[in-house]
């Protein structure tokens, strides 16, 4: 994109060749996802947070999957020219990940899940570590009982079924038609999505949950579900701004973003093992051809996509 605005603002652009540095690889992009954050990054709502596009043209994109095509100087070895991989694409300058080829911290980097072509890989990187990681902010123990808002959808997915890994409880919501999916990725209890959440979770669990997941954003208005001195994690920098009830009850808001997670390599690792062990589903709901990049944004913008829109690079 060179300017702010709706998906009419993506085309295609030329940009100069790039070759990878000390401790960095270059991956021939085949697939790259296309998340929510790229939306509001496209459309000016992150202009002010960091990573935000700071010069044009600027390339959305926070997933990558490929095939590794020069490796720089300092690398452990690790990686080779051939290698089949999906990597963590942290926005800096003009860099994304919608493009035919990137050069990535070789730490954002790991091989593809064996069986698993590029576009299902390019699923799982950024939603797949900001899951692990709000998992690790709360540190909940096994046994003690985590809720998950917006399920059905990529994070709130891996959610679920990493929490399941880690021994917790799971109490999600899901709209009607999505029950059947949610209780497919592990959820314990299935609860109507809406306003009425955090109370239906209360008559479950009376004394509140440890843990909540916040997918959907919803904000205060599911804090309620959670009980003195339990821990929320959220999505896109909410941080319980208008929640005074509930922070006096000593529930801690953390907002999680995934760049701290962005040369996390063993958790990269560990959810390529996880997605071979069938522990985590890759779900992808449409491919499309890079230059339809508008396209896929229209479509995401429009709701209801469940699993991931990849764009193809062939």
């Amino acid at each position: 994109m060179t300017e702010f605005g709706g998906p009419e603002a993506l085309h295609l652009v030329d940009v100069p060749e790039v070759h990878a540095g000390p401790n960095e690889v270059r991956i021939a992009v085949r697939a790259a996802a296309v998340n929510p954050t790229d939306t509001y990054a496209r459309n000016g709502t992150y202009a002010t947070r960091p990573g935000a596009p700071q010069e044009m043209p600027w390339i959305p994109g926070m997933d990558v999957a490929g095939v590794v095509d020069e490796v720089g100087p300092g690398t452990d070895g690790r990686l080779a020219v051939g290698d089949d991989v999906m990597g963590i694409v942290i926005p800096a300058g003009s860099h994304g990940g919608y493009r035919e080829q990137i050069v990535l911290p070789a730490a954002s980097v790991v091989a593809v899940p064996a069986g698993v072509d590029h576009a299902a890989a390019a699923s799982l990187p950024m939603n797949g570590l900001t899951a692990r990681l709000a998992l690790d902010r709360m540190a909940l123990e096994p046994g003690e009982v985590l809720a998950v808002t917006g399920a059905a959808g990529s994070f709130g997915g891996y959610v679920v079924q990493l929490a399941k890994t880690d021994g917790l409880t799971v109490v999600a919501d899901a709209r009607e038609s999505d029950v059947d999916l949610v209780r497919s990725l592990g959820a314990d209890v299935v609860l109507p999505r809406g306003e009425g959440f955090a109370a239906a979770v209360r008559e479950r669990f009376p004394d509140g949950v440890a843990g909540l997941a916040d997918g959907s954003v919803q904000g205060a208005q599911v804090l309620p579900a959670v009980r003195d001195g339990g821990v929320v994690t959220t999505v896109r920098g909410y941080r319980g701004e208008d929640a005074d009830v509930e922070l006096a009850r000593g529930v801690r808001v953390l907002p999680v973003m995934v760049r701290d997670y962005g040369q996390a390599t063993d958790a990269l690792d560990r959810l390529r093992a996880q997605a071979e062990a069938g522990e985590v589903t890759l779900r992808v709901a449409d491919v499309l051809p890079a230059a339809e990049a508008a396209e896929a944004h229209r479509r995401l913008e429009a709701g209801g996509v469940r699993g991931r829109l990849v764009l193809d690079f062939g």
